[in-house]
């Protein structure tokens, strides 16, 4: 199934009323641009988004081209279409809005922020079968604690997802 050219483009003259809609035109698409932490926050920073979702095969080539959709990706996999994954991208452009997550800062130290995944988390209780948290984060010295972080931030990164480091470096 292919959406008709006529049909959507319709659709999305009718989203876009204003003369001059700022917003980013999105289809998600498995051969778009993987979408990324940056350009999430880009969106977020951003007037807002039309999002437009294929089904099955997709849309008509000519509305990409006549309403200039920008396709973005979120992974190497195909869906039946770009609904779920224009709830993904929705849900990573919120929690960035102020106010969503409480402090500003909570979004910042997460995975993907500096090409880096997030270090551990520990709770309650102190030993758990036989697994205790590190004593670092129950020394109380924010300074080692916040090395440790680092450290294991960069260790998990490097062994999990190494293409993030190179990134840094580009």
């Amino acid at each position: 199934m292919v959406l008709r050219c006529d049909v959507l483009a319709a659709a999305i003259d009718a989203a876009s009323s204003a003369a001059k809609d700022e917003r980013p035109r999105l289809l998600l698409s498995p051969r778009g641009k993987p979408l990324t932490q940056a350009r999430i926050r880009q969106l977020a920073e951003g007037p807002g988004v039309l999002l437009v979702c294929g089904r099955f095969e997709g849309v008509d080539e000519r509305v990409i081209e006549g309403r200039g959709l920008e396709e973005v990706s979120i992974g190497d996999y195909i869906l039946s279409g770009g609904e779920i994954a224009a709830m993904v991208l929705i849900d990573a452009c919120v929690r960035l809005l102020p106010g969503v997550m409480g402090k500003n800062e909570s979004a910042t130290e997460e995975s993907f922020e500096n090409n880096r995944l997030e270090y551990p988390h520990y709770t309650r209780p102190r030993e758990w079968e036989n697994r205790t948290i590190p004593n670092v984060l129950l020394s109380g010295n924010h300074a080692e604690i916040d090395r440790w972080r680092k450290s294991q931030s960069e260790q998990l990164t490097e062994i999990r997802r190494p293409d993030l480091l190179h990134k840094r470096q580009e």
